[in-house]
């Protein structure tokens, strides 16, 4: 289990850093263009974050993806790429439908009202929904590997 879990930091902790930090950005720019935009900052955090999230993992796939062929003298191809999207789609699908349409969003408007603390609430609903997110992220993420992400056949 130590080792599986070591597998999923590396998969996903630098992606969820950088999707911290765009978060935070995201809303935060949007209160401070708009003040009493807290939908519109909820929406733009989100949408951020993921943006930062899934365009760091789909780099670390397509780079990964690209090592592995090269070593058997074969190209990345656009092929090579749909099979690397199909795999972030089987991955991410069902857990990001649900976080980025309703659960996130949600959680990234009423937290920093509830807390009355912009940045803290921001945090908590990030870190709230993570949790939502990552059960069945990891487990089609475990699902996948085998049949999507062995670019070695």
């Amino acid at each position: 289990m130590k080792q599986k879990i070591r597998e999923w930091l590396r998969r996903y902790l630098l992606a969820e850093v950088l999707s911290v930090g765009a978060t935070l950005a995201g809303a935060g720019l949007v209160w401070h263009l708009a003040p009493n935009q807290d939908l519109r900052a909820a929406l733009a955090g989100t949408w951020a974050g993921n943006v930062a999230y899934f365009g760091w993992l789909l780099g670390q796939d397509v780079q990964l993806a690209r090592r592995t062929l090269r070593a058997q003298g074969r190209p990345y191809t656009r092929r090579s790429l749909g099979r690397n999207l199909r795999a972030l789609v089987v991955e991410f699908g069902p857990a990001e439908l649900l976080d980025s349409l309703l659960i996130r969003p949600a959680l990234l408007y009423w937290l920093p009202r509830w807390t009355g603390s912009r940045a803290g609430g921001v945090l908590l609903a990030k870190f709230a929904a993570d949790v939502t997110f990552y059960i069945p992220a990891i487990i089609s993420y475990e699902l996948s590997k085998k049949r999507l992400r062995n670019f070695g056949d």
